[in-house]
């Protein structure tokens, strides 16, 4: 790519072709982090051009990243990132410095905010502040610098029962006790005296208290203490609670929050259906168009469901051809004693039915072998047809679930904001119709004022929180359409109804393929 035979500077060109696959709907050719370093790679061999090409084609979709899909955002903040980790995080911020004169939900300001973020994921918080020391106003975009929120770590008086059952169950774990001991000390000593949420709190804070200090630790508790957890959190109501603890201990650290609940739901210690119904519980509904967090979580949930069922999939069918081979080899061992049985030998002079009787205990015990192997690749191949279909339960259930709180949470916004198509309050300014479908349009221009000017931001926060609740609900709908489809009789029935708004009905439509006049 570094040394094509060609007459013309194709820069320009290779970067168009490499985002536009980045950025391809509904997915790319590759995973993004294939592009990741493609990029890095070029931009090391053409030191010369291939940056400031990199650069301009950045800012170029800065200047669009109101109009741009909400999946092809997500994947440029992902990439953005990680690039300039690659690159001492180098980069002229005070060009961007302005998006502080905008509102907290301004989709470029959004745009800094979760870059930043994510570049502090990759380093450290005071690394990242000195790297935007040119425009030193943008540390009021970077997420809170400090470690858990832990609720006992001093004893104030406020909390002195929770603080003394956190220093006990502390010393307990500390001492090595099992999770049965520690069940048997909660029944025992807790539960009798203390409610059911006092104890839920002490048990998970001071649990991820002991395992806040790396991933490593927080995988050792819960590897070690799940069962205590599992006894606490026995239904949807007490999983929603113990999210709710993990947030408020995890409140300055996304990423920390997002890896414990993924965690969490891969322990089975809580459920799919009790996250969804986390993220869409007022506290985050109010962070859907100014923070990537609750979105992240959801993307997660969704993916590992999603993933858990494809990895099934791919078991079934090669259990399939195990099965198979199994079967045939059953088949001809079988065939090869029947036809040894035939044969007449004499033994002693005396014709009998059968070769001899070494051969025919060999031949016995490969016939039984196989048919031992037949039946255990079919009880394999049942077993995981059950977890499959189990699976699709829950997935089907956890769609259902999710497109229930899209709708439940944007029913009453959509009303408030949009008159057919057009914001009730803002479409007398710029005649504003509200287009769902993908555009494809992104022109590049040099004059940075004129680009500022562009960039000029009048929407109010209920009119952007619905175009980007939309947005993610069109994006989720599209990724895991193969999914959606078998389920859309009853979309249509429960959520698609007569009484829809029709910037919802199309944001599913359009995610789907699917055209409206259905």
């Amino acid at each position: 790519m570094v040394g094509l035979p060609v007459p013309f500077r194709y820069e320009y060109l290779m970067a168009e072709t490499i985002f536009s696959q980045l950025l391809l709907l509904p997915n790319p050719p590759f995973k993004p982090i294939y592009y990741t370093l493609v990029i890095i790679d070029l931009c090391k061999a053409l030191p010369g051009a291939f940056p400031a090409v990199i650069a301009g084609a950045v800012r170029s979709l800065f200047e669009k990243i109101a109009d741009l899909d909400m999946d092809c955002r997500t994947r440029l903040i992902l990439w953005f990132s990680h690039h300039l980790s690659n690159f001492q995080f180098i980069w002229p911020w005070e060009e961007w410095a302005y998006v502080l004169d905008l509102p907290k939900w301004a989709p470029q300001r959004v745009f800094v905010q979760d870059v930043l973020e994510r570049e502090v994921r990759l380093s450290y918080w005071d690394k990242i502040k000195q790297s935007i020391e040119n425009a030193p106003a943008l540390e009021e975009l970077l997420p809170p610098k400090g470690g858990p929120n832990f609720k006992y770590s001093v004893d104030d008086g406020t909390n002195h029962a929770g603080h003394a059952l956190s220093v006990e169950l502390r010393g307990m774990v500390k001492g090595r006790k099992t999770a049965r001991e520690i069940i048997s000390w909660m029944d025992e000593d807790v539960f009798p005296v203390h409610s059911l949420e006092t104890t839920c709190t002490v048990v998970i804070q001071t649990l991820l208290d002991i395992g806040s200090k790396s991933f490593t630790h927080l995988i050792t508790v819960l590897e070690r203490y799940g069962q205590v957890i599992a006894k606490i959190c026995t239904d949807e109501d007490k999983q929603f609670m113990l999210i709710a603890e993990l947030s408020s201990f995890w409140k300055s650290n996304g990423q920390m929050t997002a890896i414990a609940i993924d965690r969490l739901m891969g322990y089975r210690l809580i459920s799919n259906l009790a996250i969804v119904r986390w993220v869409f519980s007022m506290e985050n509904v109010d962070q859907f168009h100014t923070s990537d967090r609750p979105w992240e979580i959801l993307r997660n949930t969704v993916s590992k469901t999603y993933n858990r069922i494809c990895d099934l999939r791919n078991e079934i069918s090669t259990l399939k051809k195990t099965l198979m081979m199994a079967e045939d080899a059953a088949s001809i061992s079988q065939l090869e004693l029947d036809a040894s049985e035939s044969k007449l030998t004499l033994l002693d002079g005396v014709p009998v039915v059968g070769e001899n009787p070494a051969k025919m205990r060999r031949l016995k015990a490969n016939a039984e072998k196989a048919r031992e192997e037949e039946v255990s690749a079919r009880e394999s191949l049942e077993a995981k047809e059950a977890l499959l279909a189990r699976a699709v339960g829950e997935n089907e259930e956890l769609f259902l679930c999710l497109y229930r709180n899209f709708s439940s949470v944007l029913a009453v916004p959509l009303h408030d904001v949009f008159v057919d198509g057009t914001l009730r309050s803002f479409g007398q300014a710029q005649g504003m119709n509200i287009d769902l479908e993908d555009s494809s349009a992104m022109e590049v221009d040099e004059d940075n004022e004129r680009q500022k000017k562009r960039i000029a931001y009048n929407l109010g926060e209920k009119e952007q929180w619905c175009l980007s609740t939309l947005g993610y609900l069109k994006a989720f709908t599209r990724q895991y359409s193969t999914e959606i489809w078998p389920l859309v009789e009853k979309l249509d029935a429960v959520v698609l109804t007569k009484d829809a708004h029709p910037l919802f009905r199309k944001a599913i439509y359009s995610g789907l393929g699917r055209p409206m006049n259905e």
